[in-house]
Parts: C-alpha cells; structure tokens; sequence
C-alpha cells in the first residue's frame, strides 16, 4: 500500500512543480462562456428542451435505465430508427450510436488494427483516437501535422490493411485538415481513411452535416465519427459508414459490447437536436462572430493560431503565463481556460477560445480588448 501511494505523491507533486496539476473546478453561471464546445447554444436551449419532452410524451418512457448493453436488454426500437435517421442525415450507408465520442473511436480503432496492420495518425490526433490505436494489433505510425509529404513517408512504410486517422477540425488548435488532399493520397496507396468530426458536426456544411460532406467524402471514406456532445448540445457519438462496418463494430467494438446502452431519454435527446439543427440557419450568427474575433485579434500580439472554427488559440508558451491569463480573464467576467501540457506540446501552452453562436458582438470586444490591455 505504502509504495503504490508514494507512487501516486511522487507523480501528482511532479505536477505541481511543473504548474500542470490539474483540478476539477464548477462552472460559472455569471461569467461570459469562452470556453465550452456548445457552439450553437444547444445545450441551453429551450427548443431543444422542448422537443426532447415533446418526443417522451409521444414515444413514452417506461424506464430509466436501458437496463443492459445493446445485446442483451439495451436495445430499444428508437434507437435503431435514430440511427438510420442519422445515416440518411449524413447520407451514408449506416450508423451505429455510442455512449460518448471517446467510446466510439476506442471501440472503432481497437477493434479494426490486426497483426500487420498499419495505424497513421496525424501527430496532433485526440487522445481517444490514439488509446484506441494503442489497444489493437496493428503497428503505429504517426505523421506532421496536416503535412501531405510526412503522410506519404508513413504511408510509404506500411503494411497490411492501412488506416489514417485525422481530425476535419483539430481540437486544441481549431484548424481544418486538408480533407481532399489526405483523400487522395490515401486512394494512391490504398489506406482507409477515418476522420473524426467532432468539432466540425452543426458548425460546417448545410444544415451543420460537417466537413466530410461538405467536400464530398461521406460516401467515399472508410469511417466517420461524428458526436454530439458539442454542437448538438446532448451526449453519445456515432460511427458513420458501411452496412458491414456497423455489423463489425456490433460483434467486435468492446466498448460497445460491453457497456450498458444509453437510456432512451439521450437517444431522444440526439434525435431532437438533428432535428433542431435543421429548422433554421443556425451557423450564420456564429460565423459572425468568428470573422469578428479573427477581425479583432489581427493586430493581437502573440501566436494566435489560424483558425475558421469555432477554436480559437492563442500560444502563451509556459504554463504559468496560461493560467495566469485565464484567471485574469476570468476575475473580469470572461470564462476562458488554459489548456496546458501535457494536453498540448510542453512550450505551446495556450488559451484556448471557443466562440458561440449566442456570444454577442459587444462580449468579444470586451475579451480581445482584456487580452490587448494585458499584452
């Protein structure tokens, strides 16, 4: 006992040398949200509030629990039908719903690496997508950041079955993958490429259908996965592609098999807020906002990373400085967070700014003219 809790001291008090020790800490209601992934508002809203009650009261809810994985009692009627509205949303061929995005890309990237096979990640990849590619079989090769050349050098030694997993909008620093161009490079040496929408799902493409079929790959990439946790303000994720993928994941996706199912209220709650995503323009006003952040931070000095997401970074180097800013920002009234290694590269600690649909012009004005004030 003694030696396993000297480990843990040891360990926690690195941290706390280095300034990265993290902690959990409440939100607060008061200050100007900066910070979280509800892009669209869907989170508070109270259409969508609405519609999840309307979807009860017509569909009834016998139970609270799903009372077992999708295998033995988990699995209900509406949650099969979610998920074919989903496929037809996105138009692919099929859908398989998951407990949360982590789950999804566990399950998928575990699952598929054989003996032989070959995973290459973009080296700024989640971290859900790199355990799932630690867990399974294949061998592991990582390549530069959205860097088409460095791509082809792993793709150049791999074997076996290739899969490349990217990101269309990279988490911690905002910016686009080249979709086409990994595409095509994947089609030269036969891989299979895998792209994670997170962040990219109800903030690109009509009716917010994300990046992928805004380029018109949804029907030609081996597997998508798309959550809802961000824009579509509920929770789960799904793994988009073909008939025999779904059937795959379903009988060797250990994060699926082995976990009891989502409760029917978040399958109504994910199936409200598509449907909410299609009613109105819903992306206009957070672009808005996003061209006049960029417009403001032009003259911002520091490393302010180039982003047409909704993620907004700016690169303060040392993790003292991150989080000294972002409790500045925040005595002002401002939620902001830094993001600090080893999240992110040691050296490259940052805050980092999610804009909104609802945040209003006069909000990001008051932020970039704090953040001017203390350069």
């Amino acid at each position: 006992m003694k030696k396993a809790e000297d480990f843990l001291i040891k360990k926690l008090e690195e941290r706390k040398q280095s300034h990265n020790l993290r902690c959990l800490s409440v939100s607060n209601p008061n200050l100007i949200d900066f910070c979280s992934n509800d892009y669209l508002g869907f989170a508070k809203s109270s259409l969508l509030k609405d519609k999840i009650e309307a979807l009860e009261q017509q569909k009834g809810i016998a139970e609270n629990g799903s009372g077992g994985s999708r295998l033995l009692t988990g699995n209900r009627k509406f949650t099969e039908e979610t998920e074919n509205f989903i496929a037809r949303f996105h138009e692919t061929e099929s859908a398989l719903i998951f407990n949360s995005g982590y789950d999804a890309n566990l399950g998928l990237l575990s699952s598929l690496g054989q003996r032989g096979d070959t995973i290459i990640y973009d080296e700024l990849t989640h971290a859900s997508l790199i355990d799932g590619a630690r867990l399974s079989f294949a061998d592991r090769l990582k390549f530069k950041h959205n860097n088409i050349h460095d791509l082809e050098l792993k793709l150049q030694k791999a074997k076996g079955t290739i899969y490349v997993v990217i990101e269309s909008i990279y988490s911690m620093d905002g910016d686009m993958a080249p979709l086409e161009s990994i595409y095509e490079t994947c089609e030269k040496y036969g891989a299979h490429l895998i792209v994670d929408e997170a962040h990219a799902i109800g903030v690109f493409g009509d009716y917010g259908r994300g990046l992928v079929h805004q380029n018109g790959l949804n029907d030609k990439i081996f597997a998508c996965v798309v959550t809802f946790g961000k824009a579509l303000g509920c929770h789960g994720a799904a793994v988009l592609g073909s008939l025999n993928l779904r059937n795959y994941l379903i009988n060797f996706a250990r994060s699926f098999i082995y976990t009891t199912a989502m409760p029917l209220h978040g399958i109504m709650s994910i199936r409200a807020a598509y449907a909410l995503l299609t009613e109105q323009n819903y992306q206009q006003n957070l672009y808005q906002n996003i061209a006049l952040y960029r417009k403001l931070t032009s003259t911002l000095k520091g490393s302010c990373i180039d982003s047409l997401s909704a993620i907004q970074t700016i690169i303060l180097g040392s993790a003292e400085k991150a989080r000294g800013m972002a409790l500045y920002l925040q005595e002002a009234g401002y939620d902001v967070r830094a993001i600090l290694s080893p999240t992110v590269s040691k050296g490259t600690e940052r805050l980092r700014i999610c804009l909104h649909s609802f945040n209003t012009p006069e909000a990001i004005e008051g932020l970039i003219s704090k953040l001017k004030s203390h350069e």
